[in-house]
């Protein structure tokens, strides 16, 4: 017997069983069976049977010595080829280099400290991949100081293909705590992550205006944020080579004092925004009219309290009700402690509470809420009594969505909208901080004891978010991202919120893209991805042969993925408007040795 296949003219081929002899000198075939509809791997089994070939179950014939994952790992060298990040770093192949681009890809896929790192990533494929499996934390240690020696030059190259002459640049301070008392960056200062007791370490992250990291700087923990903005107008003169600079800064950032800085260095401009108290005063002197604003969003005006300044004036209502919605719950919430205070007050009456005490509560009350302006208080010795200034809540609440922008930089050179666009772009240089501090990178805690290494793990999480920036675009497409959000900024209204694109509003109705891949968040893809496992196998019949490692076939949401980031264009032109805008808020392989 044997499995014949008969070829046909327009259809697929026939699949037959047959049995064929010999009858006077001749060859007789007779057709057994159909097997047409048979998959192939199971026709070809049968002519192994028919050949009198051995047939051994898989799991009989083959050992699985170890499964690594693998999938993630490719992709993330993948993109940092595709960066080309190993060159940025160094030109030359080394091992410091290998490590450093470990260091990197670990912070994306397991973010750990140095010790751990050196363990988890001998759990994939990347000590193996950039060959550092070898390498203990020491060798870490050591590969971050050659890379803070490196800094300066990195920095510049970043610069070079993200900014020039005209281009336009964010900035932000953020803090993290430590752990431990020893390193000289570490003082008590204000701190943003909500952990008392702890000493801090002030940063602050430079990018492009996409919000595409640039440079880190680190600074003790008890540096005021105002206080940072000269090294970075020096970086960008003097390191940078960038002469014409606009600094766009939130009012705690650029504070009058530094502005009156910024008015003697020729060539710098700043755009900032107006505290409350500025904004009321301008309501006070008539400059500002919060009835013309029933029609419109957006006008500029001129005031004599700013001379040669533009300001301009915005009004949102939906961040109108929100702050008239918290201002009443927190004034509840104060009239509610202080109702309680009168009634122990009352109750006291065969030893009185003294005003001392009866202040001290309403202290407490009052600092838990921040509304007490709005209450006339009487204290004496027995006796308490509130009531609300029901004339000063109005003034405030007339106000309520009012902001205001004010810049020198004259109409022909920033648009009134753009001037507000570039407020909002903040918002990017805090989603870094996001995503660095909280949601993928985690550089905190920090834990290094010198100061050189506290700078060189910061400059790590930098690059790291790097990559993560341009992975986020690249895999756009199964993410839960608008992909359309950033190409609509320009023309829509700079006041009213952003709204979602049809295409987000599609993928969050459905939670899936439009070929039917199912949307993840970066970090379960990465997961996903990590189901992918290179491994190694060798034949059971023969234990001292030669090891065969087997790739797992990637699923159609995997290849959609490393297809995405293999295909990914690598933008690394500068924009080149006609200022360069500084926002500032509150070798071609991978491989480690040569």
């Amino acid at each position: 017997m044997y499995v014949d296949i008969v070829p046909n003219r327009n259809s697929p081929p026939a699949v037959l069983l047959r049995e064929g002899w010999r009858e006077g000198g001749r060859v007789r075939k007779r057709t057994l069976a159909n097997l047409s509809s048979w998959p192939a791997a199971k026709v070809a089994l049968l002519r192994r049977v028919l050949a009198d070939e051995p047939l051994v179950a898989a799991g009989e014939a083959f050992a699985v010595e170890r499964s690594l994952p693998h999938g993630h790992v490719e992709l993330v060298l993948d993109a940092m080829r595709r960066l080309g990040l190993p060159a940025l770093i160094d030109r030359r192949r080394s091992r410091r280099r290998g490590l450093v681009l470990a260091m990197i890809a670990a912070r994306l896929l397991c973010p750990a400290s140095k010790l751990a790192t050196t363990r988890l990533w001998r759990a994939t494929t990347l000590a193996d991949e950039l060959g550092v499996a070898g390498a203990d934390e020491d060798d870490l240690y050591g590969a971050m100081d050659w890379l803070l020696e490196r800094q300066g030059r990195i920095e510049k190259r970043l610069a070079g293909r993200h900014l020039a002459e005209g281009a336009r640049a964010l900035y932000d301070v953020t803090s993290s705590y430590y752990e431990g008392r020893t390193c000289p960056l570490m003082r008590f200062g204000h701190s943003r992550d909500g952990k008392r007791g702890r000493p801090i370490v002030v940063y602050g992250l430079l990018a492009d205006a996409a919000g595409r990291p640039v440079a880190v700087r680190a600074h003790p923990g008890n540096t005021a944020d105002p206080n940072t903005v000269p090294d970075q107008v020096a970086k960008l003169r003097g390191d940078f080579g960038l002469e014409r600079v606009v600094l766009v800064g939130d009012r705690g950032m650029l504070t009058e004092a530094r502005i009156a800085d910024l008015r003697r260095h020729p060539g710098l401009g700043w755009i900032s925004a107006l505290r409350h108290e500025a904004i009321r005063a301008l309501a006070e002197r008539g400059d500002l009219q919060p009835s013309l604003f029933d029609e419109t969003g957006l006008a500029g005006i001129r005031s004599g309290a700013f001379p040669g300044e533009r300001l301009v004036v915005c009004r949102n209502p939906l961040l109108a009700e929100r702050r008239r919605r918290k201002r009443e719950e927190l004034l509840a919430a104060t009239e509610a402690a202080f109702e309680g205070i009168a009634r122990e007050v009352a109750r006291r009456t065969r030893k009185p509470l003294t005003a001392a005490e009866i202040g001290r509560k309403v202290g407490r009350a009052a600092g838990r809420f921040k509304v007490a302006k709005h209450f006339e208080i009487d204290i004496a010795d027995g006796r308490f009594a509130h009531a609300r200034r029901t004339a000063a809540i109005e003034r405030e609440a007339a106000l309520d969505g009012f902001y205001v922008v004010r810049t020198d930089q004259p109409a022909a050179r920033l648009s009134a909208e753009d001037a507000v666009r570039s407020c909002k772009g903040l918002a990017r240089v805090e989603r870094a901080f996001r995503c660095l501090k909280t949601v993928d990178l985690h550089v905190r805690p920090i834990r290094h004891r010198a100061e050189d290494r506290v700078r060189a793990h910061l400059f790590l999480c930098m690059l790291a978010y790097y990559v993560e920036w341009h992975l986020r675009r690249a895999l756009s497409p199964l993410l839960f991202q608008d992909e359309e959000l950033e190409a609509a900024l320009p023309a829509r209204d700079p006041v009213a919120p952003a709204q979602p694109s049809a295409s987000a509003k599609r993928k969050k109705a459905r939670k899936r893209a439009d070929d039917g891949l199912p949307l993840h968040s970066l970090g379960t893809l990465l997961a996903d991805l990590g189901t992918r496992c290179r491994n190694r196998c060798r034949l059971k019949s023969d234990p001292g042969g030669p090891v065969l490692e087997l790739l797992t076939e990637p699923t159609e949401l995997q290849r959609r993925a490393l297809d995405l980031v293999r295909s990914f264009p690598v933008d690394d032109t500068p924009w080149n408007p006609d200022m360069l805008n500084i926002s500032i808020s509150c070798d071609d392989t991978m491989g480690g040795t040569s």
